[in-house]
């Protein structure tokens, strides 16, 4: 129960008093209601879309972001707080956003030395720059009065969040049908991975498909393009999986994380080059393979294509196992990272001991240099930097003076992890899409262009559950590796 202070009774006398003046003065200043805060200016509607070169745009627009004081800000003073918390601008724009009262409290314009207390509001209007996200349509597998079965596509967050606002799902299904119209997601995708969502139209269906999506009596099937040649018997992988950094949302195989169990079966290996344009290999120089000559994981020829069954749904679960068993998705800017796993890029990994430098190298990388990744070893983070320099196309905003870049490239969009297929478990309902571009045969080889029924992965893991095939291998400490396929059962192919 929150404490009121009793206000201070007024003399009790049959004289007006000076006492009693100020006592009504504090009276009348206390009934005064505090200054409005600052809202987004502007709710443009029609959303300002616009598409050029495959992209999804959007014009700039001013916006304003408010947030109430926290613990740790108290008794500081506001442009400190900018300057030691908010980086991503310099401390010239933030004194200069202060002063013109594009950066307020409580609706108040006030001076950069203002200590911030407890209860208070900062309101920060800016020009808001939306990164571009791509074109491609969300695809649409299905529709009743309940739900919309959807293909997102990689490259476009679920929700509004850090600098992506109406280039989001949610947002751009509402331009799409209405501005009252509020899409309610189901199943959460990253940003970066493509595939199957559920999207209730109002929340009973939401909250139902929910639930059921969070059982396990929904079977799951993911496709993902891994480095090198994946063993051809079918693998089952149940190492536990431990968030080691919430901030960064690292997760490493830890013998005292969650359970955790995957079903992997390789669909194709193609044994050339991966395709110019992907984040692992691009078109080398001499000296570059020399220099990835001294790399285990670069010695890996081709890729794979990998059928995934999650079996249980942890955070990052696909993308963690498959760095263990040394098979990272190829394009994975943080499991497939050299600069912040070293040269095996982690695999067969279930130590704590790197644990502190790990998050220590991939926190310094920033999250834009993370999200854009590239950046596997020093030299290849010099290479990367000059790259992203040319990026910059030398203009600025008119209205805000913030710098203006050229459009991202293909691999900045999203990873090669799909979600293929959701079945729920009953058979009531099934639904898929076809392989991603990246999951087909390359130009001049031959390979499969469908998954096929009778290696549906769905299957073969009922067939594990009755024959009990893949008892949990435990981790071994101290570095120590368990013979055969690093803790994780191979078998031969029930078909």
């Amino acid at each position: 129960m929150a404490l009121t202070v009793a206000p201070e009774e007024p003399p009790k006398t049959g004289r007006r008093s000076e006492r009693q003046e100020a006592w009504e003065a504090r009276e009348q200043q206390a009934l005064i209601p505090p200054p409005p805060v600052v809202i987004t200016p502007c709710d443009p509607w029609p959303r300002p879309y616009y598409f050029e070169d495959g992209l999804r745009k959007v014009h700039p627009y001013h916006f304003t972001y408010n947030t109430h004081c926290k613990e740790r800000w108290r008794g500081r003073e506001l442009l400190e707080i900018f300057r030691s918390e908010f980086r991503d601008r310099p401390l010239e724009y933030y004194k200069d956003a202060i002063e013109t009262g594009n950066l307020r409290v409580n609706g108040q314009i006030v001076t950069p030395s203002m200590p911030i207390q407890n209860g208070q509001t900062i309101s920060h209007t800016l020009h808001r720059h939306e990164p571009p996200c791509t074109a491609e349509p969300i695809g649409i597998l299905h529709e009743d009065n309940d739900l919309i079965v959807i293909n997102k596509p990689a490259g476009i967050p679920v929700h509004p969040a850090g600098r992506y606002n109406y280039n989001s799902l949610v947002e751009i299904m509402r331009a799409d049908r209405g501005y009252l119209w509020n899409p309610m997601p189901c199943n959460r995708l990253d940003r970066l991975t493509s595939g199957i969502m559920f999207i209730g139209k109002h929340a009973k269906a939401a909250e139902a498909m929910g639930v059921q999506l969070k059982t396990r009596t929904v079977k799951k099937e993911y496709v993902a393009r891994v480095i090198g040649e994946f063993p051809e018997e079918d693998v089952v992988c149940e190492q536990p999986i431990l968030q080691i950094s919430p901030k960064l949302g690292l997760n490493r195989v830890r013998a005292d994380g969650k359970e955790s169990r995957t079903i992997f079966k390789r669909l194709a290996y193609y044994p050339g080059r991966p395709q110019k344009g992907s984040m692992v290999e691009e078109e080398r120089s001499g000296r570059e393979v020399e220099r990835d000559g001294k790399m285990a994981w670069k010695g890996q020829e081709g890729y794979s294509i990998v059928r995934c069954l999650p079996l249980t749904g942890r955070t990052h679960q696909l993308r963690v196992h498959l760095q263990f068993l040394g098979h990272p998705i190829a394009n994975d800017p943080i499991y497939c990272n050299q600069r912040v796993f070293g040269h095996d890029l982690g695999k067969g990994d279930a130590s704590a001991d790197a644990d502190e430098d790990i998050i220590t190298r991939l926190s310094r990388m920033g999250k834009s240099e993370v999200a854009e990744a590239l950046a596997y070893h020093e030299e290849m983070v010099e290479e990367y930097n000059k790259k992203k320099a040319e990026k910059m196309t030398g203009k600025v905003c008119d209205t805000c003076q913030t710098p203006l870049y050229s459009d991202p490239g293909v691999h900045e969009l999203g990873i090669y992890l799909h979600a293929k297929r959701y079945e729920c478990a009953e058979g009531k309902w099934a639904y898929e899409t076809k392989l991603p571009k990246w999951a087909l045969p390359p130009e001049g080889e031959e390979g499969p262009t469908k998954t096929k029924k009778d290696t549906d992965p769905a299957e073969l893991a009922d067939e594990i559950e009755k024959l009990g095939i893949g008892e949990k291998v435990p981790i071994m400490k101290d570095g120590e590796k368990k013979a055969g396929a690093l803790g994780c059962a191979r078998m031969r192919s029930l078909q």
